[in-house]
């Protein structure tokens, strides 16, 4: 699994005191939440849940992209690029992320 280890810490530092859980899967390491992914780690960066509402914005922002799965966009899913996720726009996007999958039925 190719993914930037210290990046992943910073996310857990931050998420685990929220009730996150993680856990290596899909070639990288995915964050839950109640059994849900929020977020995953993985070599070509991280991408988070923004919800099929909040593409438009997502996408507006730099550094972003839509997540691609299989040849298939995917409609509630970014990618960001690493290099712009300093500690306030790592923020940013975890909140936006916890509060989307927040809304969702825990598995």
């Amino acid at each position: 699994m190719a993914f930037d280890e210290v990046l992943a810490e910073r996310i857990k530092e931050r998420l685990e005191p929220e009730g996150v859980t993680a856990k290596k899967m899909f070639g990288g390491i995915t964050f839950l939440l109640q059994g849900n992914a929020l977020a995953n780690l993985y070599e070509e960066g991280l991408m988070v849940r923004v919800g099929p509402d909040g593409m438009d914005e997502a996408l507006a922002r730099p550094g972003t992209k839509q997540l691609v799965f299989r040849g298939k966009e995917q409609n509630s899913w970014v990618v960001l690029a690493e290099e712009t996720l300093d500690d306030e726009v790592l923020d940013h996007w975890l909140r936006w992320a916890m509060e989307v999958t927040a809304e969702l039925p825990p598995k």
